[in-house]
């Protein structure tokens, strides 16, 4: 048993009877919808001219609104923090690939709080938090999981094939075909498993990987925006896509009232970085509510969001707006205290309570400090370059270049020379805070797939998060077309001593083909295939390096090695013309 499963076990019998004493009238359901790359102007309610949004309009009417809300520029670092309460640069997933895309063993997550204070937990979509042990959803608090593998559906650690139609998902972390659009498959999930557990308290988390691209829909939601593409927006199937999102959350919220379950429900819809295709940086296409900044940039356009809630038997309703500065930190430490979770005094948040905000009793301390910073590697951020300070109306960008919001929202001014002191007094305080980060073992500690684990007998690794210094590769088109790339590294965690087999392959199982080939079958002829000719495969493991030839028509590379318990790296490459690059798909087991 983990370290975290022990502490949960711990913490469940001792606040049991406490949590149960304080929740006994009638704890409410809490649902947290999350959209994927659905911008600040990404809605009709948030002043769109085009987009039409009448179910989530209508939500926007009757909810509290967060209107200075903030996330990380990018998906994993949300998620994480979302999922923690903690900055991505606290809990160590800060970054979409490379390693640094996974929980550790020892994150205590908003799921794993919600169960232990007698919820029952689901998540449907994308989680992009680990795909193998210990970091998957069902390790981290979640009593079902219904979703896709990797950052998008798609992607080439995701199950080979899939399109966002007719796609195959993992049930409880086993592959499982469902028929439909992602987006209907998700919500249609997320109500059954309401039906199934109606009667206890419940904690939805369902994060879309829609509008993400690639930009799929049915032709149906597209065309009513074909006559604005390449003049007013950039894409209609992205308008498509966030059409269908509207559709399908009418139709989720009229199911909550029709099972008398909308007014003890907490009702949460957000999204988890700024636009990407809704506005072009230019300002040619699209809207973006008169901010600068898409998907990725420090600016404000990356990291302000939508935040609507209600709860009506809360008293959080009324449509009215609340303009203190708020982040996805806060949101465990306010729904602790709106639905009286019981946490251990151990667990480590940065966020605050903003419920007395919410409930028009008081606002969220004016003068607290949001710190964003990311960088796409696996290594650390940088202490001030790629970072976002937020305090009040300033935004302090890169240590260097401060703006007021308020009064220049493209941030086009920088008044870093006209007031010094509040620059000082930032970067002063981003320094006492990374002080306290760098304590944290997750800022330099790597997370570990486990390995000879019972809860996961097989491990299944891609280059799409191999340790490295090239550039990444994450698309199944890509090692279709046999892009190559020197990224090589996994950080590893032996369970039991003993002797594992490590397969390396060009192909995924679920599409087989030798390593010098194309697959047997094209699943849904999406991709057009090319030889690559690799002559020997080498991996690097705990002191061993091994290295054998390929014949033309293998399938895999199969190694036999003897690991001792404990921490390690494994290095794989397939090495052709002298010339070393990443394995695409690795395999390991432990011999019995």
């Amino acid at each position: 048993m983990n370290h975290k499963l022990m502490g949960l076990l711990i913490f469940i019998t001792f606040f049991s009877g406490f949590s149960m004493q304080k929740n006994k009238e009638n704890p409410p359901n809490v649902i947290l919808i999350l959209a994927d790359d659905l911008g600040i102007g990404d809605l009709g309610c948030q002043g769109n001219p085009w987009i039409k949004t009448p179910k989530i309009d209508a939500f926007y009417q009757e909810a509290v609104r967060m209107t200075d809300f903030h996330v990380s520029p990018l998906c994993t670092p949300t998620r994480a923090a979302l999922m923690t309460g903690q900055y991505p640069i606290n809990n160590g997933a800060w970054a979409t690939f490379k390693g640094r895309d996974a929980l550790s063993e020892d994150a205590s997550t908003i799921a794993d709080i919600f169960k232990a204070n007698g919820y029952k937990t689901g998540l449907f979509g994308k989680w992009h938090l680990g795909d193998n042990y210990p970091s998957r959803p069902t390790d981290s608090g979640f009593d079902t999981a219904i979703h896709h593998l990797a950052g998008g559906i798609g992607e080439l650690s995701d199950y080979w094939g899939n399109s966002y139609f007719d796609d195959v998902y993992y049930v409880n972390n086993q592959p499982k075909q469902f028929e439909g659009y992602c987006t209907d498959v998700w919500f249609k999930e997320a109500t059954r498993f309401i039906a199934q557990n109606k009667e206890d308290p419940f904690f939805v988390y369902l994060p879309l990987n829609a509008p993400h691209d690639p930009l799929i829909v049915a032709e149906k939601y597209a065309e009513p925006y074909k006559k604005l593409e390449g003049k007013e927006i950039s894409s209609a199937n992205l308008y498509g896509m966030i059409a269908n999102i509207d559709e399908n959350f009418g139709k989720f919220h009229q199911y909550l009232e029709e099972q008398n379950l909308l007014e003890n429900t907490i009702l949460i819809f957000m999204s988890d970085n700024g636009t990407r295709f809704g506005y072009s940086r230019d300002g040619k296409f699209g809207y973006n509510k008169g901010y600068r900044g898409i998907k990725g940039d420090k600016e404000e356009g990356g990291h302000r969001v939508p935040f609507f809630i209600r709860w009506p038997d809360g008293k959080i309703a009324g449509g009215r707006d609340v303009n203190t500065n708020a982040a996805h930190v806060d949101l465990i430490p306010t729904l602790a205290a709106l639905c009286h979770l019981s946490i251990p005094e151990s667990t480590p948040l940065d966020g605050l309570d903003f419920s007395s905000s919410i409930l028009s009793k008081e606002s969220l301390a004016s003068n607290r400090t949001i710190f964003l910073h990311n960088r796409q590697d696996w290594r650390p951020p940088y202490y001030e370059d790629g970072t976002c300070i937020i305090k009040n109306q300033w935004r302090l960008i890169n240590g260097t270049a401060l703006y007021d919001i308020t009064k220049d929202p493209q941030q086009h001014q920088n008044l870093a020379d006209k007031y010094p002191e509040i620059v000082v007094q930032l970067l002063k305080e981003n320094k006492v805070f990374l002080n306290s980060v760098k304590t944290n073992k997750t800022y330099s500690e790597l997370p570990l797939n486990h390995i000879g684990s019972k809860e996961q007998l097989e491990l299944k690794l891609t280059i799409q998060h191999a340790i490295g210094e090239d550039e990444g590769i994450w698309k199944c088109e890509q090692v279709a077309e046999g892009m190559k790339n020197t990224n090589n590294t996994h950080a590893i965690y032996v369970e039991q001593e003993g002797d594992y087999l490590i397969s390396l392959r060009r192909w995924p199982k679920e599409c087989p083909g030798a390593i010098w080939d194309v697959p047997h079958e094209n699943p849904k002829n999406l991709f057009q295939y090319k030889r690559i000719t690799p002559t020997k495969a080498k991996i690097s493991i705990a002191n061993q390096i091994l290295e054998k030839g390929i014949k033309p028509q293998e399938e895999e590379v199969v190694f036999t090695v003897h690991l001792q318990k404990g921490k390690t790296f494994l290095i794989n490459d397939f090495i052709e013309n002298e010339t070393s690059y990443g394995v695409y798909y690795t395999y390991i087991t432990q011999i019995d």
